[in-house]
């Protein structure tokens, strides 16, 4: 892998996030030598809009994502042109075919690598039909193709490789997940954030609360099969059952090696080493909040958590007065429910940050597909919290007169 011009390297870079017909997703984040760009991350992908299709770019800052639709024609060209124009250190494009790597060096040239993907085969096997991928109901390309061999396994595909009806959701979770999992670790490498993992010394990921496995197996075969990366990843749940279940798909995918499952509690799960990344995927109430400190005191270098079931602060709420004025906004028992989720999960990022954690919430599943959509997704930086960051916390629960669980457990670093 050579060193090219950087303008010719962006050139081609544009094409692709312009083309949408195949652009699947882009990611730019870091930052070129001596420069900072305005976004810490930006996310491009096309969407299906009423209007029609849209560019939608979702722009990361230190505190909040920052969400436009942009027509394709002109409004879509400025809009990449300008962050082309950022200084970004790392461009990561993924099309139907090929996934494209662009590092800028420090000589402010680029190493390039572009690798085949696989992409969603039509009816008869063969590739889909560009010219009906402008449609609005056209087959996206999938990250783990319908007839990979675990999405058989785990029940979600048939013996013909085909995704069953009535696991079109799950597969969409999947899917989903996957495409915060990507990004998330390609962000944490190329920044080193996150170790570079060898045969020797393999990736290691935990799944806490990992019930049937389903994600877990996912992570390990999109990690492995289609990014090349060395991984070993570790199930934990409270029920045997599980633990023999999965241990039992693991060996008949011929994993057993690399994908392990035990028996054992979120908070007093124990594993030889430290874990890389940590995955805790719709743990109930306060389960989540077991599992993110069990991150924290692993020091875990990159966490992905899909929170459920916020009835802790939701009761907390119920019994506490309301501080004026927003006394609306709980009145009535589904507003006080559906803020009582958006609290917990605001509280949850800020103790994050507090402890050493670069935080982003974002939407796991289309909130049609389920209620419980909220992906939170921490990189460790380990920079001490700010006293503005501090400040907001402590204000934010004195207001409601929350004790978040979260920040009892991590009570001796918040200190």
């Amino acid at each position: 892998m050579a060193a090219e011009p950087l303008l010719r390297a962006l050139a081609r870079t544009r094409g692709l996030l312009l083309d949408d017909t195949a652009l699947v997703r882009a990611v730019a984040s870091g930052r070129q030598k001596g420069r900072q760009p305005r976004w810490r991350r930006v996310e491009l992908r096309y969407v299906d809009l009423k209007a029609g299709r849209r560019l939608q770019v979702t722009a990361y800052d230190d505190t909040q994502a920052h969400t436009s639709n942009h027509e394709p024609g002109g409004d879509a060209r400025d809009a990449v042109d300008a962050l082309l124009d950022e200084p970004f250190g790392n461009w990561h494009v993924e099309t139907a075919t090929e996934t494209h790597q662009v590092r800028v060096t420090k000589k402010l040239e680029a190493m390039v690598h572009t690798s085949a993907r696989a992409a969603d085969a039509g009816p008869d096997g063969a590739p889909p039909d560009t010219a009906d991928a402008k449609a609005h109901d056209r087959k996206k390309p999938r990250l783990l193709p319908e007839d990979h061999p675990v999405l058989r396994a785990i029940g979600i595909a048939d013996e013909q490789g085909r995704v069953k009806p009535s696991r079109q959701a799950k597969y969409r979770q999947v899917e989903e997940f996957l495409r915060s999992l990507g990004p998330a670790v390609d962000d944490a490498l190329a920044s080193g954030r996150l170790r570079t993992p060898t045969a020797d010394d393999p990736l290691r990921v935990v799944d806490l609360g990992c019930g049937n496995a389903y994600l877990t197996f996912a992570a390990h075969a999109y990690l492995r099969d289609v990014r090349g990366l060395p991984v070993h990843v570790v199930g934990v749940d409270v029920k045997q059952q599980s633990a023999d279940h999965n241990t039992a798909v693991a060996e008949q995918l011929g994993i057993g090696d690399t994908a392990t499952f035990v028996v054992g509690d979120i908070a007093g799960a124990t594993l030889p080493q430290p874990p890389d990344v940590v995955l805790a995927l719709h743990a109930c109430d306060t389960a989540t909040d077991d599992a993110l400190a069990r991150a924290v005191t692993w020091e875990a270098p990159l966490v992905l958590a899909a929170p459920c079931c916020h009835h802790d602060v939701a009761a907390q709420l119920r019994r506490a007065p309301t501080p004026a004025p927003y006394s609306l906004l709980t009145r009535h028992g589904i507003l006080r429910e559906r803020f009582a989720d958006t609290l917990t999960d605001a509280v949850r990022a800020g103790v994050l940050r507090l402890v050493g954690y670069r935080v982003d919430v974002i939407e796991f599943v289309e909130s049609k597909h389920t209620p419980r959509n909220t992906l939170l997704r921490a990189v460790r930086t380990g920079a001490d919290a700010s006293p503005e960051a501090r400040a907001e916390y402590d204000d934010l629960v004195r207001t409601w007169g929350v004790h978040p669980a979260l920040a009892e457990r991590l009570h001796d670093r918040l200190l």
